[in-house]
């Protein structure tokens, strides 16, 4: 039996259409399955494609079916079944072997099986994977952590089945250990918020306007022939439009208003806080889901609290700029979160690169991403998005839009929690003197500093310690000693 250039084990949805996209690109393929009788039915399925797939029923069978180093994806669930997979195959490699984890993997996970795998001369590999299924079997955006020496071996690989965009692979090795999964984790989370404004500017529409979903898809199909062109513009154009064959209703009104998650999105929320930064669009979508999923105690709430809406008069045009300038905060949030991370971890990322992988293949693909990577080519001032000089046009431009579809929302009572948060991140950001001078003060006082610590601060923050003060003694926060 011939040996093959890679292996793939685990042959659920993704990883059986990454198995058959490597072998309709010409590579032999080694695969395998915990449950071995799902592998015929595999095969059966492959058609043609089945020439260049070779099946094991073991896994001693399956590494020694491969060619030396050898490179093997493991498509399983992440967390303890990865460990325990990593333990069971550790004894059979050797050095210069490369093992993937091609799920959605916690980075940290990620960073402490390439420190373990590399003492033992082996080489550790979080491959982040972007486009679902459809994605996994004609051309993903894939984001690859690890060494230099796995990127050697998998790089061949990986160029020649990921998704293109102008002939270019939407692939790249972005930095050592957690890297791949440490930006894959973020682009699910750009995902989250980008999907949540999607969602409550059809809640606006719909129960604002009063537009039926048909309508509205129209009007999405719309957008996504213009600047707003993206993925799920367009998957949102598609579904609103389809009506359910057993009630003659609207597809989407027979779907339950109680959106799932997996996590990704409160992973990008926690590093961000833990880091200090700013992810108010996601934490507000991952809460968001968070509470949809509370449908009986959102019911209850609408008998007790009321629940009637008031009437949104935004246009459609209002809501295309409104929409313009939420993406593209949502893209800024995320990058910053990147850029801590980057410095964090010594990652050196480069974040041009990575919006040239998201162009195609990716959930969050969109035509925001060519202008994005331009953006970080010619480096913006402090490597912020937002003050670019092209998207700092675009926002000023956009961002009255923004207003007053949040003022209407608000007004009439519908909830736009990212919309409002975007605007919110936004205002604060461009404010050279802000209001935390009074939250510094408060904190002297409240740490037993007293007069003496806030006169120290007053040398440093010059009068704003003066109207800190004098707000401070209206509000009665201090007391006389």
């Amino acid at each position: 039996m011939s040996q093959a250039q890679i292996g793939v084990y685990g042959l659920g949805t993704m990883g059986s259409a990454l198995a058959l996209n490597m072998a309709q690109h010409g590579f032999d393929v080694a695969v395998t399955n915990r449950e071995t009788d799902w592998i015929a039915a595999f095969l059966a399925e492959a058609g043609d494609l089945a020439e260049r797939l070779h099946p094991h029923d073991s896994l001693e069978s399956f590494v020694s079916g491969l060619k030396t180093p050898r490179v093997i994806l493991f498509m399983i669930p992440s967390g303890a079944p990865m460990d325990a997979m990593i333990a069971a195959v550790t004894p059979l490699l050797s050095p210069g072997d490369t093992v993937i984890d091609g799920g959605n993997a916690n980075f940290h996970d990620t960073r402490r099986r390439a420190a373990e795998l590399g003492a033992r001369d082996l080489h550790f590999v979080g491959l982040g994977v972007s486009g679902g299924e459809l994605g996994a079997r004609t051309g993903p955006s894939m984001m690859m952590g690890g060494s230099d020496h796995s990127w050697q071996q998998l790089g061949p690989i990986l160029r020649v089945i990921a998704a293109h965009h102008e002939g270019a692979p939407c692939v790249a090795h972005l930095g050592p250990d957690g890297a791949g999964h440490f930006v894959k984790t973020v682009h699910n989370g750009i995902e989250y918020a980008d999907m949540q404004v999607i969602a409550e500017i059809y809640s606006l529409l719909r129960n604002g306007a009063a537009m039926p979903p048909g309508e509205i898809g129209a009007l999405f199909t719309v957008w996504d022939r213009g600047p707003l062109k993206s993925y799920l513009v367009e998957i949102t154009g598609r579904l609103l439009g389809y009506t359910d064959p057993e009630t003659g209703h609207p597809m989407v009104d027979v779907i339950k208003d109680a959106a799932g998650q997996k996590g990704t999105g409160r992973w990008t929320v926690i590093e961000a806080l833990r880091m200090g930064q700013s992810a108010s669009m996601i934490e507000a979508a991952v809460g968001a889901r968070g509470w949809s999923s509370e449908k009986a105690t959102r019911q209850t709430a609408e008998s007790i609290l009321g629940g009637s809406l008031g009437a949104f008069d935004g246009t459609p045009e209002v809501l295309a700029e409104a929409f313009m300038a939420a993406r593209i905060l949502c893209y800024a949030q995320g990058f910053r979160i990147l850029a801590a991370a980057s410095e964090e971890y010594d990652w050196a990322l480069d974040f041009a690169e990575i919006a040239r992988i998201w162009r195609a293949g990716c959930i969050i693909r969109s035509a925001l991403l060519d202008d994005i990577a331009g953006a970080f080519g010619a480096d913006p001032p402090h490597g912020q998005l937002i003050l670019a000089p092209e998207f700092a046009e675009t926002l000023a431009r956009t961002l009255p839009a923004l207003r007053q579809v949040v003022c209407s929302a608000v007004h009439g009572g519908h909830a736009v929690p990212t919309l409002s948060a975007g605007l919110g991140w936004y205002d604060s950001m461009r404010q050279g003197h802000g209001s935390a001078n009074i939250i510094q003060a408060q904190r002297d006082v409240f740490g037993h500093h007293g007069f003496e610590r806030l006169g120290q601060a007053g040398k440093h923050h010059g009068p704003w310690r003066d109207q800190a003060l004098e707000h401070a003694l209206r509000a009665g926060v201090f007391m006389e000693r």
